[in-house]
């Protein structure tokens, strides 16, 4: 398929150049292929992922949300996660993202029923198949689980989680086998001819034509944006993710989160535990800090659920959250600037969950010139511009 043509097309180079080889920008790549595109290319410095964000996710797919978007994308992307295997099989191998329909638990207090029940009434509007839980229901349905603080719940018992590096793997390998060029190097300068990108400068000192560029740089997509003259409020924001084991088995669980953003989940034969913190210093921090766990998460988890005061740690890491700073959404869709531009950052730990539902919206606007399944316009960067967020509500 040739692509609408930009003013400096017809020197070779590639149709869609992708700067970023995460699940955001080989999900892309793929969605790109299917729709026919021919020269496509990822630029991602290291294929080991090393310090991406992906691979070390917590790997929660919800349609938990409170925004008609956001569950729109959920829905098309765990849709697109159970039938992984299909889509994505290359030479018989076919991808298992070892999905666990085990469901999510939202549990909030007296200051949340509103919130809650809004978007109960949102997501039930929209077909999620969801429940509102009183203070009672959740007592008797998890006896093991504190229940006394809590006014309400919602448990969306088709949500599930999955496994984040073999999404990503998947995605990789299937593009690969479509055609997609993987350029092991790194966007330094980015060259413009009016409003249009006409070629990017590597870390190699080679230079590169695209006709349409996507920044899927993740953490460093605001440092690719100012290369262009764009000004993105996405900052690298760490968190932690904790693997514990329990002296005794519990029943069970789906994934819960509660009002302090404690995030407990069943992962093997014990549980992956993190507590998200919106004050924790933005910048490139890998660093475990040793008294988060024992102070902070440790506390939250025992004062949740009684069998936590005996846990065992065996494992902890820190990732990073590409977080918008604007509203806790994602920025996507073509910038108003620069005409053959398009941005897909500001996940704030979505991203993946969201990764299909993102690569087939960024297919779309680059084929065709708009969305067209699902219209994601209010997610794009004029509302950076006019500094007026487009919040979710919902539990994050």
């Amino acid at each position: 398929m040739t692509l609408p043509p930009t003013p400096s097309q017809g020197r070779g180079g590639y149709e869609v150049a992708i700067i970023g080889g995460g699940a955001i920008g080989c999900a892309a790549a793929y969605f790109l292929k299917a729709a026919g595109v021919d020269r496509v290319c990822v630029i991602e410095p290291d294929p080991t992922y090393a310090k991406a964000s992906t691979p070390v996710a917590t790997g929660g797919c919800r349609r938990l949300f409170a925004l008609p978007e956001n569950i729109r994308m959920s829905q098309f992307s765990i849709e697109f996660f159970l039938d992984f295997q299909r889509h994505l099989a290359v030479d018989g191998y076919a991808p298992d993202v070892q999905w666990k329909q085990w469901g999510y638990l939202f549990v909030g207090g007296a200051g949340h029923e509103k919130v809650l029940e809004e978007n109960f009434r949102v997501q039930q509007g929209l077909g999620v198949k969801v429940e509102l839980l009183d203070r009672a229901a959740i007592a008797s349905r998890y006896p093991w689980m504190r229940s006394d603080d809590l006014a309400l719940g919602v448990i969306s018992p088709e949500d599930g989680w999955l496994d984040p590096n073999s999404v990503l793997q998947g995605f990789r390998k299937k593009a690969q086998a479509m055609g997609v060029e993987f350029i092991r190097d790194r966007v330094v300068d980015v060259f413009s001819r009016g409003r249009i990108v006409d070629e990017l400068g590597l870390a190699s000192g080679s230079r590169m034509y695209a006709e349409h560029v996507i920044n899927a740089a993740g953490c460093w997509s605001a440092s690719i944006a100012k290369l262009v003259g764009i000004d993105l409020p996405v900052n690298p924001m760490r968190r932690f993710e904790h693997y514990v084991e329990l002296a005794r088995e519990l029943p069970p669980m789906p994934l819960i989160k509660d009002p302090d953003r404690l995030v407990i989940r069943p992962e093997g034969k014990g549980y992956s535990v993190g507590l998200v913190t919106s004050n924790e210093p933005r910048g490139f921090n890998y660093e475990i800090d040793p008294d988060w766990f024992q102070d902070v998460v440790w506390p939250a988890c025992a004062g949740r659920i009684p069998e936590f005061e005996e846990l065992k740690l065996k494992r902890e890491w820190a990732g990073l959250y590409d977080e918008c700073e604007l509203d806790g959404n994602m920025i996507l869709g073509r910038t108003p600037s620069v005409e053959n531009f398009y941005i897909a950052c500001g996940f704030s730990g979505h991203g993946l969950m969201h990764a299909p539902a993102v690569g087939r919206a960024l297919a779309e606007l680059i084929v065709n010139g708009r969305f067209e399944t699902l219209d994601l316009s209010r997610m794009g960067y004029q509302r950076v511009l006019d500094n007026v967020p487009y919040r979710e509500t919902g539990i994050i």
